[in-house]
């Protein structure tokens, strides 16, 4: 029988408390415990970038980051970055530029966008598409993604 542990994080605003087994990932949890399914899981081994989330701040693939690894930390989803209006821009310049075809990849690509957005500086396509390069498209050939954060970035100044 699998070891199972007991974990506090807050995920998008919200204490959460829980047991977990111990060798479950964050992107099943958050999509299985809490229902927070805006959080893909693609490939499950970190190279297509759908299981994009926040940590304490900063991005990272929520298929290989453990649960328990996330005790005591702030977790942030596509949904917790949408309620609180923080995406807003970056979503209607994406429908504007029409980013987005199927759509299983987008969540991830938000959360890498707005990791680069919230620098509150410039950025050329080129340094825009190599932070994105841990986010696999396979619909959109990435322009128009670009178009949109370049749209919302130029807006900042």
């Amino acid at each position: 029988m699998e070891q199972a542990l007991d974990i506090t994080l807050t995920v998008n605003g919200v204490e959460v408390s829980r047991r977990v087994a111990a060798r479950t990932h964050l992107v099943d949890f958050l999509r299985e415990e809490l229902d927070l399914t805006g959080t893909h899981a693609g490939c499950e081994q970190g190279v297509c970038g759908a299981c994009t989330v926040r940590v304490n701040g900063d991005i990272v693939r929520g298929c290989l980051m453990l649960a328990v690894q996330a005790d005591g930390c702030r977790v942030d989803t596509v949904e917790g970055l949408s309620d609180s209006k923080e995406l807003a821009a970056l979503q209607q310049a994406f429908h504007e530029k029409n980013a987005l075809q199927c759509g299983f990849c987008t969540p991830g690509m938000l959360m890498a966008a707005q990791d680069l957005i919230k620098q509150k500086r410039p950025f050329t396509r080129e340094q825009i598409r190599a932070h994105l390069s841990g986010n696999y498209c396979r619909c959109t050939g990435y322009q128009a993604i670009v178009d949109a954060i370049e749209e919302v970035l130029d807006g900042q100044g």
